[in-house]
């Protein structure tokens, strides 16, 4: 199982606009599109919960409380248990699900994103959880950076906060008498 992409479930979640339906079919793109197909609106509100605890993790791993991010990954597995099976079509397609038979989409989903949000920060800490340092943006990342330096959830943020910064600066110099 990679589980570095379960974590990146986690953030995609995080990041989603879940003001309806299509918001969150939205988020399980093509590859997980039979969920698309499956989910519900009782599904929408688990994952808007879910979302919300999920920031949490992301707000205590970024300010360096560690033990609050491990508490609510704690609560979080305990509400979304890992039941691993192995599923497919013929022999050719084995894959694992995180969960068992039947389980809702919203369990799945949110199974495999707590667990690999866990398993990534038992293997690398929770400073590898960041929330972007642009002002306007808020979403959060996982810092995969090889010195932990990312402060930004995309290089679009970066050069937007760095041009704005600059502008400032050269304003600022305008501003300043002789």
């Amino acid at each position: 199982m990679n589980f570095d992409a379960y974590a990146r479930t986690a953030v995609e979640l995080v990041n989603a606009r879940l003001d309806d339906l299509a918001g969150l079919r939205a988020l399980f793109g093509e590859e997980l599109g039979w969920m698309a197909d499956e989910v519900t609106d009782k599904d929408l509100a688990v994952f808007r919960r879910a979302q919300r605890r999920l920031r949490e993790v992301f707000e205590f791993g970024t300010s360096g409380r560690d033990t609050d991010a491990v508490a609510e990954l704690n609560v979080l597995l305990e509400a979304y248990p890992v039941q691993p099976r192995i599923s497919g079509h013929d022999a050719s397609d084995w894959h694992m699900h995180v969960t068992s038979r039947g389980a809702s989409v919203s369990s799945e989903f949110l199974a495999g994103a707590v667990w690999g949000l866990s398993v990534w920060l038992c293997e690398y800490g929770s400073a590898r959880f960041g929330i972007c340092a642009d002002e306007r943006c808020g979403n959060v990342y996982l810092d995969t950076s090889s010195n932990n330096c990312r402060r930004f959830c995309s290089e679009r943020c970066a050069t937007r906060s760095h041009v704005a910064a600059h502008r400032a600066r050269k304003r600022a110099a305008t501003l300043t008498p002789a």
